[in-house]
């Protein structure tokens, strides 16, 4: 089975890669997976070094990013890492289905038997990042999941939308591939299942049938993420 390629290390890449474009890897992979937490502070002079770049191209990469919604630059003020919050949490809500649907449905009438195949193989990574409880690879494996189905709409009008929905939603399911009870491990398994069954309607050039568990898929998340929220109250014993 094809390994995950982890760009949070610059000596994980290739030889030869163009330094830019591998701290850029780098900075969305640390960021989508909060190995760089929300709020964070970017210091151009420690991924210069890290990067072996001179602090022009840090620059551009950081104003690339922030055009993608990674992060955020003020005047006067250090990078920092695109903040969350109860109305990020609202707003991605708000507009997930509208854009997952769309994409998805896209895909199922435009993708190539090749990108089905690349995303079959992103979908044998995820499972096994689930089967091995290993929540770095879990999140990374579902990101590239969502952005494949992206790439396979062909649609570029929609592609920054859904780079930028796609982060929060990471950063958001962290929580569910930590599992805090059978039931959450259930939904987990199930979530995996729903991605065998979209990537089945895509192939079979299913558009309104990839729609619908698409957003099955996401009333699963919203379903998970409200029980994170709002969990059982601690048991205390009427008298000590």
């Amino acid at each position: 089975m094809p390994a995950l390629k982890h760009p949070s290390d610059p000596q994980e890449l290739p030889a030869g890669r163009d330094r830019k474009q591998t701290l850029g890897e780098a900075l969305r992979y640390r960021i989508t997976t909060m190995e760089l937490k929300p709020g964070a502070v970017l210091d151009e002079v420690i991924l210069a070094e890290e990067f072996g770049l001179s602090r022009p191209p840090v620059r551009e990469m950081m104003r690339q990013l922030a055009a993608e919604g990674y992060i955020e630059l003020e005047a006067n003020r250090s990078a920092r890492v695109s903040g969350m919050s109860y109305q990020s949490l609202r707003n991605f809500y708000l507009a997930a289905p509208a854009l997952y649907v769309t994409t998805t449905r896209l895909a199922a009438e435009n993708a190539s038997a090749g990108e089905i195949e690349e995303l079959k193989r992103i979908q044998l990574r995820f499972r096994a990042a689930i089967a091995s409880r290993n929540v770095i690879d879990s999140v990374f494996a579902n990101d590239q999941f969502h952005h494949t189905i992206g790439l396979m709409a062909h649609n570029p009008y929609l592609l920054p939308s859904l780079r930028r929905l796609q982060l929060d939603h990471a950063r958001l399911g962290k929580t569910f591939y930590q599992p805090v009870n059978t039931r959450m491990e259930q939904e987990l398994e199930q979530a995996a299942q729903q991605h065998d069954d979209i990537i089945a309607a895509i192939e079979c050039r299913d558009s309104h049938a990839a729609g619908i568990l698409v957003r099955e898929h996401l009333d699963l998340g919203r379903k998970n993420m409200a029980m994170y929220v709002t969990p059982e109250g601690m048991e205390v014993p009427e008298s000590m």
